[in-house]
This record gives C-alpha cells, sequence and structure tokens, in this order.
C-alpha cells in the first residue's frame, strides 16, 4: 500500500469525506482528552495504520480532524477516544468506536449473523467508499396530506414469508416487486419500520416454548442514524444498502407512492449501563444521553437511555440525518418514533418550545417533508393534540383509535365522542389553528394487535415474548366476539368478518389522514400477540396466503379506499361549520348523544365541503345488539340516496359502485343491523 501521508484536514463537514487526494476524517469529541484513529483494509482484523490526534493541531474547538492520503477505495476505520474518569463519563480507549456520521458499518450483511464478539462493546468498523448515492431524476411527490392513504409496513416482515415469492425475500429489493400490489391496494404512501442500522440480535429473551433465542425484528434500537439497513440490501457488496435503498424510493416514486421513514431520536441501541457501546457513550456519554449527576440514565425511552435531543450537538446531529435521508435518498416524510421525548430538556423537563423541534419544523431542507409525531413517551407524557409547533406537524391519534375500538365493540354513550373523532378530531386540532389533516388516524398499528385479532381477541397473548406475558399493553379496547382466538363457529367469524368492514368503514369516511397496518387488508393475524417485536418468525411475518383466503376482505379494502379517493367530501382541508355535516338518529334531526347510546347517524353536505364539490352522504352506525329501524332522511341538497355500504351483507354486496347501488327512498325504513354500519351516497 502507498506509505500514507497526513495533514491538518478540515474540522467540517463531520464524518469521512474525499478533501481533493486525502480523505478527511472529522469527529466531534467535547471532553475527550486523547483520539486515536485506526485504518484498516475491508478484510484485515489488525489496523494498518494507528494516527493519534495532536491535541491542538488536529483540533477545531471541540471538533478533531486530520486528513490522510494514501488510502485505498474503501477502507475500514474506527475512533479510539479517551477521556475524564468521572460517573458522567464513560471513556475506553481499549476499544475503538464507530463514527456516528457513518453511511456503512462493517459487519451484519447477513441477517441473524451474530457479528460481534464481545457483550460490552462492538467489534464492527465503520466504512468509507467513494461509491456516490445513485443520482436519479424522481423527485418529492408532495401529496397533500388530506389525500394521503398511508401503510405501516415492515421492510423484513412484509415479503419474508416463503408465501411472499419474491426473489430476494425480506430486502428492499423485494419490496420493489411488490409495488404493483400496493399501487393497486391504492395506497398513496408507505411508512416504513426503522431501516437505520441496528442490530437484530441485541433481543435478551428467549422462546420459552422452544428455547430459541429471540431476534429484535422491528429495529427501534438504532446505532447509527445515517446507515441503511445491512441486510436489507439482497447482496452484501460494500454501499448496496445505500444503492438498493435509493433505488426502492424512486421505484416507489415512478408508482406515485410517497416514502415514509420511521425515525427513532429518542433512545439508541446502546441501552443503559450494561448495554454494548457503540459510539454515542464512548464519544461523549454525557452530551449524548440524559444522565444525573451520578451517570445513571434517564428511561424515558423505556429501552435503557433517551437521547438528549435538546442539546446543541444532538440537535445539529439530527438535523443533518434528516436532510441526509431528504435530500439525498429523496424520502418523503419523517414519522418520529416517541416524538415527547423530543420536547425534554436534559433533565427530562418538559419544555413548552423544545429547540429541537423547531428547528426540524422550521427546517428549510424539511419544508415539503411531512412530518408525523407519535405524540407520547413511554414515563406518561401524552400530546395527542399538544404536540409543539404542531401546526407543521400531524400526529399518530391516539385517541381515534381508542374511541372507535371502544365504540364497535359495543360500550355505550361512546357515540359523541365518535362523531368528534370522524370529523376530523376538532376538539384536539382547532383551537390551536391546526387541521383536519393533523390527525393520523389508525385503528390499528405495528405496535398492538393485527385488524383481525382485534376482533379475536379479549387480551395479549405475548407469553412466547418470553417475558411472562407482562410486555404489551394490556388494554387494547378489543373484543373477540364470543369466543377467545381461533373458531371454526360460523355465527362467530361472520361477526368478525362484519367487525373488521365496519372499523375500515369508520377509518375511511373519517376527517383527517388515514393510515393501516401491512396485511390488515387481508386479515393477518399474530395469534393475539400484541407486542410482536422480537417474533421474527411466521408470528410477525406477512403470510401471503391470506391474500386468497380473505379475498372478499381485500376487495372490500380497495373499495373503500376507491370511495375516500374519489370523494373530497372525505377528505376535507378545513373542519366542519354549520350545516356541513348533519346529525341524525334512528329518526332525522334527532341525534342520541346519551350516555347509553349506542347509534350514530349523520348527513355530509356534497356542496359544503371546504373544496370541490361531491356527493351528500349519509352514514348509520350501530354497535348494538339489537337492529336499529333507521328512518332514512332526505339528502341535505335533495338528490336521491343509492345504498353503496352495508357491512351486514356478505361479499360482494357488502360495498358496491354506485352504478350497481339499489336507491334508498327518503323517509323510508331501514334496518341498521347489530355491529353494522349503513352508507348511502347521491348523485354529484
Amino acid at each position: 500500500m502507498t506509505p500514507l501521508k497526513l495533514s491538518r484536514g478540515k474540522c467540517l463537514p463531520l464524518g469521512a469525506t474525499q478533501l481533493n487526494n486525502s480523505i478527511n476524517f472529522a469527529l466531534l469529541c467535547r471532553h475527550g482528552t486523547e483520539v486515536h484513529l485506526a485504518l484498516f483494509t475491508l478484510d484485515s482484523k489488525e489496523p494498518i495504520a494507528e494516527i493519534v490526534l495532536h491535541p491542538r493541531k488536529s483540533r477545531t474547538g471541540d471538533h478533531w480532524h486530520i486528513a490522510v492520503e494514501g488510502l485505498p477505495e474503501s477502507f475500514c476505520y474506527g475512533w479510539r477516544v479517551n477521556g475524564p474518569q468521572s460517573p458522567i463519563h464513560r471513556f475506553d480507549p481499549e476499544h475503538l468506536l464507530l463514527d456516528p456520521q457513518c453511511k456503512t458499518i462493517s459487519g451484519g450483511s447477513e441477517w441473524g449473523v451474530n457479528d460481534e464478539s464481545m457483550a460490552h462493546h462492538t467489534s464492527r468498523l465503520s466504512i468509507f467508499t467513494n461509491n456516490e448515492i445513485p443520482q436519479m431524476d424522481d423527485t418529492h411527490l408532495c401529496t397533500p396530506m388530506e389525500d394521503s392513504i398511508i401503510y405501516e409496513v415492515h421492510v423484513r416482515g412484509f415479503t419474508c414469508h416463503p408465501t411472499s415469492m419474491t426473489v430476494n425475500p425480506g430486502t428492499f429489493d423485494a419490496l420493489i416487486e411488490k409495488i404493483p400490489y400496493l399501487k393497486n391496494l391504492g395506497i398513496t404512501a408507505v411508512e416504513l419500520l426503522p431501516v437505520h442500522e441496528f442490530d437484530e440480535n441485541d433481543c435478551p429473551f428467549f422462546d420459552p416454548a422452544t428455547g430459541k433465542k429471540h431476534r429484535n425484528l422491528w429495529g427501534y434500537n438504532t446505532i447509527s442514524f445515517n446507515a441503511p439497513k445491512t441486510s436489507y440490501a439482497s447482496v452484501g457488496n460494500i454501499n448496496q444498502h445505500i444503492v438498493e435503498f435509493r433505488k426502492m424510493v424512486h421505484a416507489f416514486h415512478m408508482a406515485g407512492i410517497e416514502v415514509i421513514m420511521d425515525v427513532v431520536f429518542n433512545h439508541t441501541g446502546e441501552g443503559n449501563h450494561r448495554g454494548r457501546t457503540y459510539s454515542f457513550r464512548g464519544l461523549d456519554n454525557s452530551t449524548y444521553y440524559m444522565v444525573d449527576k451520578d451517570g445513571n440514565y434517564f428511561n424515558f425511552s423505556g429501552c435503557g437511555n433517551t437521547l438528549n435531543c435538546n442539546h446543541p450537538v444532538v440537535r445539529e446531529m439530527i438535523t443533518n440525518s434528516l436532510r441526509f435521508w431528504v435530500a439525498d435518498m429523496n424520502v418523503d416524510g419523517l414519522r418520529f418514533d416517541l416524538a415527547s421525548i423530543l420536547g425534554r430538556d436534559y433533565l427530562g423537563n418538559v419544555l413548552v418550545e423544545p429547540p429541537i423541534v423547531e428547528m426540524i419544523a422550521e427546517d428549510g431542507v424539511l419544508a415539503d417533508t411531512k412530518l408525523i409525531a407519535e405524540p407520547w413517551d413511554a414515563a406518561g407524557l401524552y400530546q395527542v393534540g399538544l404536540f409543539p409547533y404542531g401546526r407543521r406537524w400531524s400526529e399518530w391519534n391516539g385517541q381515534f383509535r381508542d374511541d372507535i375500538r371502544r365504540f364497535w365493540r359495543g360500550e355505550p354513550g361512546i357515540a359523541s365522542l365518535l362523531a368528534t373523532r370522524i370529523c376530523g378530531s376538532s376538539d384536539l386540532y382547532e383551537s390551536s389553528g391546526r387541521k383536519p389533516r393533523h390527525s393520523l388516524n389508525f385503528i390499528t398499528c405495528h405496535d398492538g394487535f393485527t385488524l383481525w385479532d382485534l376482533v379475536s381477541y379479549n387480551v395479549k397473548h405475548n407469553f412466547r415474548n418470553g417475558e411472562g406475558n407482562n410486555d404489551g399493553c394490556s388494554e387494547n379496547f378489543s373484543w373477540n366476539c364470543g369466543e377467545e382466538g381461533p373458531t371454526n363457529d360460523p355465527y362467530i367469524l361472520g361477526l368478525r368478518k362484519r367487525q373488521v368492514r365496519n372499523f375500515y368503514v369508520t377509518l375511511f369516511i373519517s376527517q383527517g389522514v388515514p393510515m393501516m397496518l401491512a396485511g390488515d387488508e387481508f386479515l393477518r393475524t399474530q395469534k393475539g400477540n400484541n407486542n410482536a417485536w422480537c417474533q421474527d418468525n411466521e408470528i410477525s411475518w406477512t403470510d401471503w396466503s391470506f391474500l386468497e383466503k380473505n379475498s372478499d376482505f381485500h376487495r372490500f379494502t380497495q373499495e373503500i379506499i376507491k370511495l375516500r379517493l374519489a370523494h373530497p367530501a372525505l377528505r376535507r382541508r378545513t373542519f366542519m361549520k354549520p350545516g356541513d355535516v348533519i346529525w341524525h338518529g334512528i329518526t332525522p334531526l334527532n341525534p342520541d348523544f346519551s350516555t347509553d347510546s349506542t347509534f350514530l347517524a349523520f348527513a355530509l353536505n356534497g356542496l359544503k365541503t371546504g373544496r370541490e364539490t361531491d356527493a351528500d352522504f349519509f352514514v348509520a352506525m350501530n354497535s348494538g345488539n339489537e337492529a336499529a329501524e333507521c328512518k332514512i332522511p332526505a339528502s341535505p341538497t335533495g338528490r336521491p340516496w343509492k345504498r353503496i355500504i352495508d357491512t351486514a351483507k356478505a361479499s360482494p354486496l357488502d360495498i358496491v359502485s354506485f352504478h350497481e347501488a339499489p336507491k334508498i327512498a327518503f323517509e323510508s325504513i331501514y334496518p341498521v343491523e347489530a355491529k353494522s354500519c349503513l352508507v348511502l351516497l347521491s348523485d354529484k
């Protein structure tokens, strides 16, 4: 190898970058007193050189830097840092650290293979390569939020099952193969569970039934915020994970589908004091994490540590990472896991105007990026409707989920709450100047029951997670329709099918932004497991045989999405005004919002949508145990009704096109069956 030539280099940008004929290395380390750069070939275990950075010549402020000429095109490297020994610092010069800015990490190219040889320190290294991110001609789609249909999906879990029939299961490439299916379904955006680099082998739990060690399937344990998950590439070539991720985004854009990333900036995969050190802890523990004076980690994330998001250094790291994914990798949106942690100071106190939230909201590069907050954390901070700088942020509306579940399982007195949720949750968003689009509505998500399990189980069944069934939420507002779990009872199966139709009608006719969980459209099951983060097996994998088995509900889902996208009355940009919606009961103009009500009916005026004019809608929902003899009101504009949905009817009569739909006369009596929903539509 060519002898290495060293020069002072530059303090910015951070990370390893090309600088003329040299590679410039820059590392931010405030409290470190001694910094070494160890260099390796791609296949060597011993360093080809270890460079000691001069504490004055190679340092500008808190930035340590050096330029090295003569390195191969691709190589590995790591940082060795020493510093003060005190409870809040965790410097250990015996071990190498990853570069927080690196986009590729050694090892991890094959899913499930454990590349770590030490329990408390990583043996993986940062990789530099001159291969650039592919330049493609796609641009951000900028689909209006109110016109979006979001599909939450796990890259590996969606295509890993043998029934997926993909060439490279569990990869970005395999997701590309499913784009025609997703396009045909009608979705406008995929929301990907974490694709940042993580260690799937970090799960400490075992399956009590088999004794097999679990894996971390979901990936909410980031070890590098700028590196796509290496094993999600179809081949293990250096840079291939970046190439294939970018190609995947391009392919989705060519199909008119946006890509939203689930990002985890509330904690890292380093865990608490017993966890493995990758980089942040060894570089500057008290900067990157919330710690008390004794060095104990605050655990607002429930995962062992909490990222110190409002420290200026961490703020800059987060915003730079987000710019990379949006500007270079071309993603369209960002969903922030446990986003309320972004609103805490270094001691965990809740800030009224958290700097990092404002920085993200006001960043110029991110100006057209969809921002979605999960507005709570694991320590009890709940900010649905109250997330700071909320006009820029949409929120996962947990109240929508809970109120809709409670209504359809038959709880009395929920009709008023149901009405508010269907109208876009104005109680949560209108007073602060926000719009219906700020409410991201969902019935199910990765965290909890699937849609089919929601109507099949009263309680969670998480024993196989290895935590004694103590993990996962115990209150799911679910109802098993009469028998726990699988059944052959035709009545119960029919009722369950009716209930899932009810849920999807409610989701897709509500104002706001609907999000559905992958596989719910053909009723996949997790066998009652509502916290399947560690189930890298058929419990979590999408079984595509259910597509044929439950083709009737798949068709129903396609049609209800098509209905929503065809009607601006269901996709309002503003909250309703008097006359836009007319409330009814079993008889016209007599809504029942009493404490024992299980019935709600309303009509939407298609000439008062706040946007393009539309047809009128009439919706009647009966979660009671008896049929309701509903007197059909006249439409708000006098246009005649046709029945397009009756969830009590079997497929294909449960949902029909307007052309095929039967006419329903004004003031006629229509029996809205128990646990069913009726939707009428007028001419445009």
